[in-house]
């Protein structure tokens, strides 16, 4: 029998274990902020005193636009900044040099849509500053001439302050002898602005060059760093800039390292750092009570952002005080982005709530795409599956132990020597048979696809890439070699759409040699990796297409593959099916084209935890199809930890239990019959909510509402809610608390909302809002609760894979709020075609309850889809006990219906009804 003591040895040498592996992923393979030049030059600057001077006598108003000029004082380099405020609440700010020697890399293909201008009038005007406004009134730009600073205001409220601090920082483009000339004179340039450190040499500040170890990192166009800095007034709790192992709340960096954006394949990574890993969207969002607003900063180089405010300060013990000095100070918080190239470009999402932010950000970068029906099920992964035996037994295993899963995926060792595009012909030698024994099954199966190309004259891939010159190119101007995977590798230079056009075909059935259309991709490391590398991953000054320097566009290419994996996948069925890619690497916009995952994580209860707020992050900037490895990557988690993660997994976004090569084998029913229950429970009750998944998908994929969301997101004024990261909402209607420690019997659940109520999902029991309980647990469930004034639509019946379900009939479940009111929808169509968008075949349904009376209504006129799916259910939870039911028959007379009345839960039951889903219907509730 385990004692408790040596379960507490047990977890104790886990964790040991676990914190080993993240160590390696802070080890000197990765820069410290002290190894970046940019950073380092950045932060000499001096708060408050800034060099540039607003030119007001520059302005230029035209119908779209206004422009400034904004002359460096030490320097005397004239900026060009232009400033645009646009429909729907949002203002774009480009700054750029007015001349500069050549043009500096402007971000593409990431925004979507230019949105339309509004027109700005001088309001007032004199010699130290100037208003200007929208025609209505209702946004105000100040704009203060030296120190040059910018304010926005909304209905006469400061909103945002621009260069508050004065950290504008613009290294402007210059030959290497004016260069020269400035170190030769810097004692003096020293004396304009003030630093707070000493003048040092060129090769110390990385102004021309920059080493990490034996790396050098030659920089053709010399330093090219951007900076600025934006005040937050009355904010305190800011979220987002993914992706980090770190809290949803964004922590302040003044005694602590920035949070740093830059793509990095980090294996096992540390936890509760801001340290740069798969993938960067640098988008951060602000919220207090009433307001909600978000800087976008549009820039793909390496970044780093500092966060300050003047409420909390550290010290000597590194324990958090609020200062005294600070007491009578209007509550504020800093945000400090700094690039190393690029220009600046950033749009302000003047919100005023989180929801149309969301919708902001959405109408400049694109929604979630819209998944097949299949990507929501179960997915079942390793490194490796050895051959098809292993597959079709894996296969089998399922079936066996009645656990649903719709893929089974495939790493790089299916290929022939880790040549993408191919199949090993001992492990694999029959690859198409193999997927049409899955097609019979109705599963699908996923492929890695890496970006890396080995070098081979026998690979016909290199080959013909190699004679059209599609890779990246080194300094010299030669291909770019590096080590992954298969050994040397080349890498496709997906920033080029003819390159992304030709490695888009290659999905095709013509051209990927006994692929089928029941194959699906996953594109890992693509930061790129590059083992061998300054950081892991490419060189800096490796070239693209049009001459730009890799640095220019580091945190793009991930993006970039993503996108021509998707469209070679539509482009293979004739532009009608929906693609479904896994991706690593991502950047603002990566939504587009398919899910995120969180990397290689470890079998550790800490990761499980930290897996919340990653998630979250991810939701609230765009990617609401997202997920973590179930169990962990690496390492093996013990029979318990596997169990909770499938339990938290159930209830996120993508679900893919995962491992690596030297783990324990970790198919669900490896781990003793009680606990093969349990996780065939949490993935039954996964499937049976898919109609209400789905329709959160659908609901991401038009109105931009992210599928999870944190407290905060649904209950906007409750302060108590903003900084909860250990569960989460998803959609409206469901309030998820997973349970993230070893052997606990309760938790602490808050259940937010003043007036709301709240519903336990399996007992019933009825709660108030706005209180937190303590909710007993046990290893079979987690605390799950349904919000008061929502319905759920539900499958009856579980079936092996998603289209096992497709004709099973629906139940749906209500939970009445405290008016006795509730609504929900229901999204209806094919599963996996475009057909819901080309022809509008489609059902959007509204289910409500109002003075006792149940009604289904269409929600979207334009889409029609035939169906004989039945809603055969209908429980409603808080209901009290009627003396009839009736609905309306053909000739408009009631006709009674039969239900039960569970008085000890208040649970009306109402069952084997025949309505058809797509079809107008009442029921009555008679008292």
């Amino acid at each position: 029998i385990e004692t408790e003591s040596s379960k507490m040895e047990v977890h104790s040498e886990s964790f040991k274990e676990a914190s080993a592996f993240a160590e390696a992923g802070e080890s000197s393979e990765f820069k410290t902020i002290e190894d970046i030049a940019f950073y380092r030059r950045q932060k000499k600057l001096l708060p408050w005193n800034s060099p540039y001077h607003g030119l007001l006598d520059t302005i230029e108003l035209s119908d779209c636009r206004a422009k400034l000029h904004l002359l460096n004082e030490e320097n005397k380099v004239t900026l060009l900044m232009e400033l645009f405020v646009l429909q729907d609440n949002v203002i774009r700010i480009k700054v750029n040099e007015l001349n500069p020697l050549k043009p500096r890399y402007e971000v593409p293909d990431v925004i979507i849509n230019e949105l339309p201008s509004q027109s700005l009038i001088m309001v007032c005007r004199d010699g130290l500053s100037v208003t200007m406004a929208t025609v209505d009134g209702g946004t105000q730009i100040l704009i203060v001439a030296k120190p040059f600073r910018m304010e926005v205001r909304e209905h006469g409220q400061m909103s945002m302050s621009v260069n508050s601090l004065g950290l504008l920082h613009f290294e402007h483009l210059r030959k290497k002898s004016q260069s020269e000339d400035r170190s030769a004179r810097g004692k003096h340039m020293a004396g304009k602005r003030k630093c707070d450190t000493n003048k040092e040499s060129e090769d110390a500040q990385g102004l021309w060059k920059e080493q990490f170890h034996e790396f050098i990192d030659t920089k053709a166009n010399g330093p090219t760093s951007v900076g600025l800095d934006f005040l937050l007034p009355g904010f305190e709790h800011v979220y987002g800039i993914p992706e980090h192992t770190e809290s949803l709340r964004l922590k302040t960096t003044s005694q602590e390292e920035p949070y740093r954006l830059y793509n990095l394949n980090v294996f096992a990574c540390k936890l509760n750092s801001r340290m740069g890993i798969y993938g960067s969207i640098p988008l951060l969002l602000a919220h207090k009570p009433k307001k909600t607003l978000g800087i976008f900063w549009l820039n793909s180089s390496e970044t780093l952002v500092d966060i300050s405010t003047n409420t909390e300060n550290k010290g000597e013990s590194g324990k958090v005080k609020k200062l005294k000095a600070d007491d009578d100070r209007p509550l504020r918080t800093d945000v400090r982005w700094m690039s190393e190239s690029g220009i600046i470009d950033v749009y302000i999402l003047t919100g005023p709530s989180a929801f149309d932010v969301f919708n902001q950000y959405s109408r400049l970068t694109g929604t979630q795409t819209l998944p097949p029906l299949f990507a929501l099920g179960h997915h079942q992964c390793r490194y490796t599956y050895k051959d098809e035996s292993d597959v079709k037994q894996v296969d089998a295993g399922f079936d066996a132990h009645n656990i649903p899963y719709d893929v089974i995926w495939l790493d790089i060792d299916h290929t022939e020597g880790k040549r993408y595009f191919t199949w090993d012909k001992t492990k694999f030698p029959a690859p198409r048979e193999m997927q049409e024994y899955l097609r019979t099954k109705d599963r699908k199966l996923v492929v890695i696809i890496d970006p890396h190309i080995k070098v081979d004259k026998n690979y016909s891939i290199y080959c013909e890439a190699n004679s059209k010159k599609y890779f990246v190119m080194d300094k010299d101007g030669e291909e770019y070699q590096g080590s992954c995977w298969p050994g040397i590798s080349a890498y496709l230079d997906f920033t080029n759409p003819v390159v992304r056009n030709w490695y888009a075909d290659k999905h095709g059935l013509d051209q990927y040699k006994d692929s089928t259309d029941i194959l699906f991709v996953w594109n890992d490391m693509n930061e790129p990796a590059v083992f061998g590398a300054p950081e892991l991953t490419m060189p800096k000054d490796a070239v693209h297409a049009g001459g730009w320097e890799h640095r220019e566009m580091h945190n793009l290419y991930g993006f970039y593959q993503q996108r021509a994996t998707a469209e070679g996948l539509i482009r293979r069925s004739g532009g009608k099916e929906r693609p479904f890619v896994l991706t690593r690497s991502f950047f603002a916009g990566s939504q587009r084209y398919g899910a995120v995952w969180t990397g290689d994580n470890v079998a550790d209860w800490s990761y499980l935890k930290i897996s919340i707020p990653m998630l979250l992050n991810l939701s609230i900037t765009g990617i609401s199809f997202c997920g973590a490895d179930v169990g962990g990557f690496v390492q093996n988690p013990d029979p318990e930890l596997l169990v909770r993660w499938y339990q938290a997994g159930a209830y996120q976004p993508f679900l893919r239990n995962h491992s690596n090569a030297d783990t324990k084998r970790r198919e669900p029913w490896l781990f003793g019959e009680e606990n093969t229950r349990i996780i065939r429970e949490s993935i039954h009750e996964r499937y049976a909510l898919l109609p209400f998944w789905y329709t959160l998908f659908y609901m991401a994929h038009t109105k931009a509402e992210p599928v999870i969301r944190p407290l905060w997101v649904e209950f906007p004024e409750e302060t108590n809610t903003f900084a909860i990261d250990d569960e989460y909402l998803i959609g409206e209607a469901l309030l998820v608390h997973p349970v993230t420690e070893a052997g606990v019997t309760e938790v602490s659940v808050l259940l937010p909302g003043k007036g709301e109520v709240w519903y336990h999902r399996e007992t019933l029991q009825r709660f108030n809002g706005d209180q937190s309980l303590l909710t007993s647990v046990t290893l079979d469930n987690i605390p799950v609760y349904q919000r008061g004034g929502t319905i759920i639509p539900r499958k009856t019946s579980v079936g092996r894979t998603t289209k096992h379900m497709e004709t099973a009939s629906y139940s749906l479940h209500v939970a009445l709020s405290s008016e006795n009111t509730a609504t929900g929808k229901l999204f209806i169509d094919d599963g996996h075609s475009f057909n819901y968008q080309s022809k509008n075949q489609f059902l959007l349904r509204k289910f409500s309850i109002k003075d006792n009376t149940f009604s289904a209504v269409c929600a979207d006129e334009r889409g029609w889809y035939c169906t004989e799916c039945l809603v055969e259910k209908i429980h409603i939870v808080g209901a009290a006990q009627p003396y009839c039911v009736t609905t309306l028959g053909p000739d408009m007379q009631e006709i009674p219906v039969q239900f039960n009345y569970n008085l000890e839960k208040c649970l009306l039951s109402i069952e084997n009804l025949q309505f058809n889903v797509g079809c107008d219907w009442t029921l009555r509730l008679k008292y």
